[in-house]
């Protein structure tokens, strides 16, 4: 089976499994820490080397403060608990905000933990226009997510079919593959069948 080199993670649904479950949507977050894991352990016996994960992005900001709240420090959390893994981790986005957790502000500047190993990096108060250095209509000299790898697979939960703004220029020749379930409701075999899905896609790149 071909592997991917870098697959990229949109972990979506959380809200709407809270909701589903009689919560408040806020409760939905957390529940994305434990499979967060599973699939970065799951993705390392598979020899995957680079794995991206989409936190929340500028415009998630927008929501009630709770919500904003909660995602924050589920984000927190769960780079907390990546750090206690073998794993060259790197958080990527605004950080000037003050919508930057200041929790995660040593992790801008990759770091290795554990014996290193495979690359994760974490996308926080992440957007496009802050990636292209992007102002009043003029896009900038440099791309702040340089040092992160053109990703091979895009795997998204919850049952949307779009991008969301998630490394637009990394994903330009990536395939998607779209899970029904919400990202709390992980199982391990979301990853194998995306996995195999791709395996069987005829890869190009455009040649």
């Amino acid at each position: 089976m071909r592997i991917p080199k870098h697959i990229g993670i949109i972990p979506d649904g959380n809200r709407r499994w809270a909701v589903e479950k009689g919560m408040g949507k806020e409760k939905g977050y957390q529940e994305g820490i434990s499979p967060g894991m599973e699939l970065y352990r799951i993705c390392k016996e598979m020899g995957v080397e680079e794995l991206t994960f989409y936190g929340f992005t500028v415009d998630n900001t927008k929501r009630p403060s709770v919500q904003r709240e909660a995602f924050s420090q589920a984000c927190v959390d769960a780079v907390e608990e990546l750090a206690k893994e073998d794993a060259e981790l790197l958080v990527l986005g605004n950080g000037e905000s003050a919508m930057f957790p200041e929790e995660l502000k040593p992790y801008t500047v990759r770091r290795t933990f554990g014996k290193g190993g495979m690359k994760i990096n974490f996308l926080v108060n992440y957007s496009w226009e802050w990636d292209f250095c992007y102002h009043r209509g003029a896009i900038g000299p440099e791309l702040r997510t340089a040092e992160v790898s053109r990703i091979d697979l895009v795997i998204r939960w919850g049952g949307r079919r779009r991008l969301s703004g998630f490394l637009p220029v990394q994903t330009v020749y990536a395939d998607m593959y779209v899970l029904e379930d919400y990202w709390p409701d992980f199982k391990p075999e979301h990853v194998e069948e995306a996995v195999a899905w791709y395996s069987g896609q005829d890869v190009t790149l455009g040649g």
